[in-house]
């Protein structure tokens, strides 16, 4: 199972946590069932009760493992010192403004670097879909190297916004249609 987006992620993880919680939530109610019970919990409860325990332990551990290598950016993330990135784009933050290179274009499959520089605060720089959806962000720093090494698999235009609190002029730092993603069949996909 390979997720593209964090959009399919997402979907999978709904599910996967929600029937994850339910067994958490059967725990308290057992645990709940045995207090309220008017003659004391016998031994041989607790042995059900702690292999359950170590059931849900061992749900939620494997669950991590599992999805560990479906994840489109993780392995794009150890390895990156070994990635050369096809475009590389600029971007200087200052006094609640983005200053970007125009529109920045890429063809779908590219490995894009993003450098964010800010000369004042801390600021966030996050990729988001027409629909609002997050793809990627990171925090900008003053003072520091702040990139972000990202592949789109998908089309389209993508906003750029600010998703690092900066005071109240932060609410503004907004660039539509910043990136523009080509390369897909009219559905959006390839």
């Amino acid at each position: 199972m390979t997720f593209k987006t964090s959009v399919e992620l997402l979907a999978f993880h709904n599910v996967a946590y929600t029937i994850y919680a339910m067994l958490i939530i059967s725990v308290i109610a057992w645990f709940a069932y045995n207090l309220t019970r008017p003659q004391k919990a016998k031994a041989i409860v607790r042995i059900p009760f702690y292999t359950y325990i170590g059931f849900l332990v061992a749900m939620g551990v494997g669950h991590h493992i599992f999805t560990y290598n479906t994840i489109p950016w993780v392995s794009e993330d150890i390895m990156r010192h070994n990635i050369k990135p096809d475009k590389t784009f600029d971007i200087k933050i200052a006094n609640h403004k983005f200053e970007m290179p125009g529109k920045m274009e890429i063809k779908k499959g590219e490995k894009v670097l993003f450098n964010a520089h800010s000369s004042d605060l801390v600021y966030g720089f996050g990729l988001f879909r027409q629909d609002g959806t997050l793809v990627s962000q990171m925090q900008v720093n003053p003072g520091s190297k702040n990139d972000l090494l990202w592949t789109f698999n998908e089309c389209g235009e993508f906003d750029v916004r600010s998703t690092e609190y900066a005071g109240p002029e932060g609410n503004n730092m907004f660039v539509k249609k910043a990136v523009i993603v080509t390369g897909c069949d009219k559905g959006g996909k390839s």
